[in-house]
């Protein structure tokens, strides 16, 4: 499967700041690069990203034989005492914590990385670092380019991938956020707590033997020891709204005759009710 553009709003802007700084040439053969044909092994380490891309034969460059590129891609990490001061943002924000904590990334999470000076997605080539075997002199080339349209693609499916590729993996960041007041308070009801099962005998139920008395009387065993509180008394019907028969309109596609639909059907509601308001 070709990624030819993202799903989600993270891996959108993803490209978004790959386009900002790539050929639009590059970019263009890159997108044909993303696909499992030409990318053989695709692989995360921590912020690392290794590929190995499949090349094109080009006699004209004295390639015969088709090659075998390793690609790079890398995201600047953020330093982990930057990292402590976004997560002091992130804790002060309940819909935040509440949300990372359940594995998904808020839409304005920006406005915690901007108070620290990051960026939580990739804006320039500044966050990049890329690097291939390819002899192309572009950087990044098109096996960089196709690599990231991949990654882009991933992130689709993983957003916390994006938190890894920045130096803080899921776990890391779900851990320091329940060390703080608010993200401890969250993840108790958030957080289901584990019961061990325990044997049973049975998956059916056992029944229950109960010892009767020696006399029962059948007028009680039919009629119960308690006398039954009588029905309270009938307030008369209640009015029926019609809405169905209203939303027609007085003069309904159906409806051939000379008077309104609506008034016809009050007179027929109205003799059924008058008619029969001593049966019920």
């Amino acid at each position: 499967m070709m990624a030819q553009q993202s799903k989600t709003w993270w891996g959108q802007k993803f490209i978004k700041a790959l386009e900002s700084f790539c050929d639009p040439n590059r970019l263009r053969r890159g997108r044909s690069y993303a696909n499992p044909r030409k990318i053989i092994n695709f692989e995360r380490h921590q912020g690392d990203v290794l590929a190995h891309v499949r090349g094109s034969v080009n006699p004209y460059f004295g390639v015969y034989k088709e090659p075998l590129y390793t690609t790079e891609v890398k995201i600047v990490p953020i330093p982990k005492k930057d990292w402590t001061k976004i997560i002091q943002k992130l804790s002060t924000n309940a819909s935040f914590v509440s949300r990372l904590l359940l594995n998904e990334i808020p839409e304005n999470i920006q406005d915690c990385f901007e108070e620290a000076g990051y960026n939580f997605l990739p804006h320039s080539s500044q966050d990049f670092q890329t690097d291939c075997t390819c002899p192309d002199w572009s950087n990044p080339c098109k096996h960089i380019a196709g690599v990231c349209y991949w990654l882009a693609e991933e992130l689709d499916h993983d957003p916390f991938l994006l938190f890894e590729l920045r130096g803080l993996s899921r776990d890391a960041l779900q851990k320091e956020l329940r060390k703080t007041p608010l993200g401890n308070a969250l993840a108790s009801g958030l957080v289901g707590e584990e019961i061990e099962p325990e044997p049973v005998e049975s998956y059916c139920t056992v029944p229950q033997t109960k010892t009767l008395p020696n006399s029962i009387s059948l007028k009680e065993f039919w009629l119960g020891s308690q006398r039954i509180p009588e029905a309270p008394p009938s307030r008369g019907g209640a009015p029926v709204p019609g809405i169905v028969v209203k939303k027609q309109g007085d003069n309904p596609e159906f409806w051939d005759g000379d008077r309104s639909f609506l008034e016809t059907m009050d007179e027929i509601y109205e003799r059924v009710r008058t008619k029969y308001k001593n049966v019920f």
